[in-house]
């Protein structure tokens, strides 16, 4: 079985600086780390792949140094490791990211033919979940999102456990289909030895927009749909209203009676 798992390097704090003219994270200079929510989607790949049998590639999209993350994932099980690095994907949004990715993955698929893609539900730096569905729309594979478990694999399926807003169903998708899971669905493993070895070792394969046949009128922040109309941190007013009473019970039906007055209840 040959399972991908989508990586990407993210901030590690949520202090990091916003380009007030394009909207985008000004990364330079910040520290970062593997989103925490991929974590979870590499572990499940090598898990699966110690259960059945297989390997394990990785893929991300991101400047040099986001290669850090594809030997971190060396380092936790994986086999290979993909990067696609092309001043073409700059500034691309959820759409033309996961466009990119979908290219990298038929790429790897034509040289070993892919099973499952597994994501992260999401990632740190936008939140916004939409990966996963999106490279499954532009493989037209099936997907499901919200995995919280997998209860059953085999040669031409995988069942699995998804969270939704009234409880969890169960279904089985037959492969190839791409996975975006939750945290709940294991603990990620700490680097071995052996793996940090291996990692340091490992060769990392890159491509770039030409390399993986990308149309680059559908990549890059000219191209996606999505634009930033302002970005800005909000004005915080501080205020302070002295609130009559002489003890705690008559300040509070005096603070009530200021709050109304004010139409703030």
């Amino acid at each position: 079985m040959h399972i991908v798992a989508c990586v990407k390097q993210t901030p590690k704090s949520d202090n990091v600086k916003v380009d007030p003219q394009t909207g985008c994270l000004i990364r330079s200079g910040a520290a970062s780390d593997m989103n925490p929510f991929d974590e979870y989607a590499l572990e499940e790949a090598v898990t699966l792949k110690e259960q059945v049998g297989g390997q394990v590639s990785v893929i991300t999209m991101g400047p040099p140094q986001a290669e850090a993350v594809l030997r971190d994932s060396i380092a936790r099980g994986a086999d290979k490791a993909y990067q696609l690095g092309d001043m073409a994907f700059a500034g691309s949004d959820t759409w033309s990211t996961s466009y990119a990715l979908a290219k990298g993955i038929e790429k790897i698929n034509a040289i070993t033919p892919v099973d499952l893609v597994i994501c992260g539900k999401q990632t740190n730096d936008s939140d916004t979940g939409h990966i996963g569905p999106q490279i499954s729309a532009w493989l037209n594979w099936p997907n499901a999102a919200f995995v919280k478990k997998v209860l059953h694999i085999n040669a031409h399926s995988v069942t699995v456990e998804r969270l939704t807003e009234d409880g969890t169903d169960v279904l089985e998708i037959p492969f190839p289909c791409v996975l975006s899971v939750v945290k709940e669905i294991n603990k990620p493993r700490v680097k071995s030895p052996k793996g940090r070895i291996l990692a340091k070792r490992a060769e990392i394969t890159k491509w770039t927009a030409d390399d993986v046949q990308a149309d680059k009128t559908k990549l890059g922040m000219k191209n996606c749909p999505t634009r930033v109309v302002k970005s800005f941190v909000p004005k915080r007013d501080v205020c302070a209203v002295a609130v009559p009473g002489a003890n705690g019970k008559e300040k509070a039906a005096n603070l009530v009676a200021l709050l109304k007055e004010n139409n703030y209840i």
